[in-house]
């Protein structure tokens, strides 16, 4: 699997824009075929932190998912909202394997 751990830190006065525009993200990413997770978590000790946790079957399966409209158009909703760039960080996930 490919993992892709992605760090935002938003403006405080989007939080709750970013929550939803990425809700929205996740509800179309999770139908994506080659999706196995897209997490959307929130740091509990400050509401501006996020984590995406997206796992794709394969490299190719998350290379796609950047190219949808739904990640596109979260990617240009979002931009202005972050306090800092956003940071992806890329694993090979090993466990759990895939029947």
């Amino acid at each position: 699997m490919q993992i892709t751990i992605v760090h935002v830190h938003v403006k405080p006065q989007h939080i709750h824009d970013f929550i939803e525009a990425t809700k929205q993200n996740h509800l179309a990413s999770v139908k994506e075929s080659g999706n196995r997770r897209f997490d959307v978590l929130q740091l509990a000790e400050d509401d501006n932190h996020f984590v995406l946790y997206e796992a794709y079957a394969s490299e190719a399966d998350a290379a796609a998912h950047k190219q949808t409209q739904h990640y596109l158009t979260w990617r240009e909703t979002v931009a202005d909202w972050m306090a800092e760039p956003r940071k992806g960080v890329q694993y090979h996930g090993l466990f759990p394997t895939e029947a």
